[in-house]
């Protein structure tokens, strides 16, 4: 067991075990953070705005455009909107929670978590293998290159005929060097990411909602918006694993999304901004990451900034993520459930889900069929872009906090740990994608994802309640992790026992 670091002096916070105490400073403003004047509405959408887009980027394609639709699409909606619903809810809560840490403090929460007893020596291991279980299937660059097959032969791939699945697959690893090329490029690569998520998300979402409001009857619509106030049983007979992964993939990934939150020390929200960011080879130079947070003084102007800080995230996450969410998850479903249910459509399956809009929708003319592709291929590809990014930083801002030896290795230029590692989860997943169908390796990412809800709301409660007086959390947000814990493990419990004991605790 880590022994606790000696107590701070009147310049420093100690929080936790096994890590060193954080020095005090004052909360930049936003304002000096983003080189504006004054922040108002234009400076909000252009500036302070962001982070919630990556993790639109990232959803968009596993839940939303992948296995919402596949269960929709089967059994409808009502019983599952208002579970999709209460998941949004619960994650943007907690979401705001593991922000509130890294705004406060700078550090990654998958630093700060190493801070609980019995210290990192437990939690950075641990916390690293469920990030690499729950993230490192490849399914959305599989599924994307389904797309792309089916786009160049005018036909989905037959999952029966080896060659052609083996086709999609390589296309599939194509695409994630593509990937590691966007993350060359600008002097913050979080920067970079936001602006191409923030285009793609705009243009996927859009153009699937032209299409849902002409091919959905509104009929279809009405049962969508009742589904999501009406609290029923799940349908009969849906697949628990199936069930469990759309409401761990609604939003993000449930208790795995403190990875997201990272982004705000990256875009310079508070503490964030005097930590340090990753940047880009082209465009970018050598940056600085502190291996450990810097907190702010107890002191009214501090307090005041603290407020506008909060009030930034809270927009972040409640008018860009929880309804990005939404409209992604809902919408894609309501498309889906409409060509499901027409005269002689085809049944969704984990096989046929990256084309089957694009499939059914071929059939009313074959413009539709290349234009869904194109769309779906856009969807994917940006969720694999964000979410192989995602695993590069984890694991690179964790090894810089812990390993001194690779701190002196790199010479303060974190892009010599981060553009290893990139290379090396490629090669892994380009394996990893060979295992099973896309849609089978997202449903297990989508449980994974639940587990965590376990864990980290736990850990979150010990170190938010040990900040600076104006960012503590209080009683209202350790309800709303318990909550997390009690919603997402239900799911993740029946979701174990259908794996281990061949059934689910509880059918429906």
């Amino acid at each position: 067991m880590d022994t606790p670091v000696k107590e701070s002096g009147p310049e420093s916070l100690q929080i936790g075990v096994s890590r060193p105490a954080l020095p005090l400073d004052d909360l930049p403003t936003p304002e000096e953070v983003f080189a504006k004047p004054k922040i108002g509405l234009r400076e909000m959408v252009t500036a302070v705005l962001g982070p919630s887009m990556i993790a639109l980027g990232a959803s968009l394609g596993s839940g939303e455009w992948l296995l919402g639709p596949l269960a929709f699409g089967k059994f409808g909606f009502i019983g599952l909107g208002w579970l999709i619903v209460i998941s949004g809810i619960l994650q943007t809560l907690y979401n705001v929670e593991n922000a509130r840490y890294v705004i406060a403090t700078g550090e990654v929460p998958i630093v700060g978590f190493s801070r609980t007893p019995p210290g990192f020596k437990l939690w950075i291991p641990a916390t690293l293998f469920i990030i690499v279980i729950g993230w490192i299937w490849g399914g959305w660059a599989a599924a994307a290159g389904q797309s792309l097959f089916a786009l160049v032969t005018g036909r989905a791939p037959d999952a029966g005929n080896p060659a052609e699945v083996e086709a999609y697959r390589l296309v599939a690893v194509g695409l994630m060097f593509l990937s590691l090329l966007i993350y060359v490029f600008g002097k913050k690569i979080a920067r970079t990411l936001e602006i191409v998520d923030t285009f793609m998300v705009f243009i996927t979402l859009f153009s699937v909602i032209v299409l849902a409001v002409i091919f959905a009857p509104a009929a279809l619509w009405g049962e969508m918006f009742k589904s999501m106030v009406t609290p029923a049983s799940p349908p009969g007979g849906i697949d628990p694993i199936l069930l469990g992964s759309i409401v761990g993939y609604t939003g993000f990934g449930a208790g795995m999304n403190f990875l997201l939150a990272g982004y705000y020390r990256d875009h310079g929200y508070g503490m964030g901004h005097k930590v340090g960011f990753f940047s880009g080879l082209v465009g970018g130079k050598k940056q600085h990451v502190h291996p450990s947070g810097i907190t702010f003084r107890e002191s009214p102007r501090n307090a005041a900034v603290w407020k506008r800080w909060f009030r930034f995230l809270m927009v972040d996450q409640w008018a860009v993520f929880f309804v990005g969410a939404m409209i992604g998850m809902f919408v894609p479903s309501v498309l889906v459930r409409a060509l499901a249910s027409a005269p002689g459509a085809g049944v969704p399956t984990t096989a046929n889900i990256p084309v089957y809009a694009a499939t059914e929708l071929g059939r009313r003319g074959g413009f539709f069929f290349i234009f869904l592709l194109i769309i779906g291929a856009m969807i994917l590809f940006k969720t694999q872009t964000s979410v192989l990014e995602i695993l590069i930083r984890n694991v690179t801002d964790s090894a810089i906090a812990v390993s001194p030896r690779l701190r002196e290795k790199i010479d303060g230029d974190p892009r010599r740990a981060y553009y290893v590692t990139a290379v090396l989860f490629i090669l892994v997943i380009a394996v990893i994608i060979h295992l099973a169908l896309p849609a089978q390796l997202l449903q297990i990412a989508g449980n994974m994802s639940t587990l965590a809800s376990l864990i980290y709301p736990i850990v979150l409660i010990y170190l938010n309640t040990k900040l600076p007086r104006p960012a503590r959390a209080g009683w209202r947000s350790i309800v709303v992790l318990v909550l997390n814990i009690l919603f997402f493990g239900y799911f993740f419990v029946n979701f174990a026992s259908s794996v281990i004991f061949g059934r689910p605790l509880f059918s429906f």
